[in-house]
């Protein structure tokens, strides 16, 4: 199963509106926009999370956190509810004019609030969407989750066709689907996006190394994303948004973040929250210990500056 094709777009989906958005100045993009953003929208079911005292003032530029979620959805068939098989957390810090990006093991054993039972951090989605995942998250981080972004399995390569493909930098030589990937600085259509990020067995890394392939391919999608020519492709983006996206930050957050966070993006710092692999009752597992998960709320605390 690849868990790759929905990292991409997750970040990629709300940094493209941005960046498309920014540009409104011409009628016609500006409605384009803001009626892809529509679509994407649902309504929160909180005003907050139990973890601040208030809402958050994107206005006046708090540091903020998104949970992103790649759905297993929309890919090879599928159609029903689907888990979310890529968990990332970003916090951004307009104030530091920084963003830290981590990302968090899908058999991560932990507590799935809601269902009264420890499972993999992945079923949380699978059992009560979004809000399951995003206070099963809560409880394994001890961070509020301010918004989030859901995305199908789908829309990777359509992003990365639109955006005209992506440049990485491979440390290791592989073949997938039919393709050999050399090491050194390679360009990726969509296709070969897809089976770059899928590869999994022949990596000495395991799935750790597949997620560091996956932060490649986002990176290269970001690069694209903040270059003028992208706006000769918007059209082809906005649809594949609008199909493959869900969030919770409606048009006039998402104008509020163009304006506020855009110096956030400039600096990403990535992380990784690693485990150690367990079984139990014959099903594999992800084991945090304490000194990793102290390590990552610490983090993530002193960025959204709760500490």
């Amino acid at each position: 199963m690849s868990t790759g094709k929905k990292v991409g777009i997750t970040i990629a989906s709300i940094l493209l509106l941005l960046v498309v958005a920014g540009a409104g100045y011409a009628v016609k993009v500006y409605l384009d926009v803001k009626g892809t953003a529509n679509e994407m929208y649902e309504k929160p079911t909180r005003e907050k999370s139990e973890l601040r005292d208030a809402p958050v003032e994107i206005n006046k530029k708090v540091p903020i956190s998104v949970l992103l979620l790649g759905i297993d959805t929309g890919d090879l068939g599928r159609d029903e509810q689907g888990r979310s098989d890529t968990m990332m957390v970003a916090t951004l810090n307009p104030e530091d004019g920084e963003t830290t990006l981590l990302s968090i093991p899908r058999d991560t054993y932990t507590e799935i609030v809601g269902m009264g039972q420890n499972d993999k951090l992945n079923h949380a989605y699978a059992f009560g969407g979004a809000d399951m995942a995003i206070a099963s998250m809560e409880n394994l981080l001890q961070i509020p989750i301010d918004y989030y972004v859901s995305v199908n399995m789908g829309g990777l390569k359509e992003v990365v066709d639109a955006v005209g493909g992506v440049n990485v930098d491979n440390t290791l030589d592989f073949s997938q689907d039919g393709t050999d990937f050399h090491t050194g600085n390679i360009h990726l259509n969509g296709e070969e996006a897809l089976s770059f990020v899928r590869m999994r067995y022949e990596d000495p890394e395991g799935d750790y190394g597949r997620q560091e392939r996956q932060r490649k391919v986002v990176m290269g999608i970001m690069k694209k994303a903040v270059s003028p020519s992208i706006l000769t492709q918007y059209t082809e983006i906005l649809s594949t948004l609008k199909d493959n996206v869900r969030t919770d930050l409606n048009w006039d957050q998402l104008m509020t973040l163009q304006k506020n966070y855009r110096d956030a993006f400039t600096v990403i710092e990535m992380d990784q929250m690693k485990g150690a692999g367990i079984m139990l009752d014959g099903i594999s597992y992800q084991e945090i210990s304490w000194e990793e998960l102290t390590r990552v709320q610490t983090l993530l605390q002193e960025q959204l500056e709760l500490k």
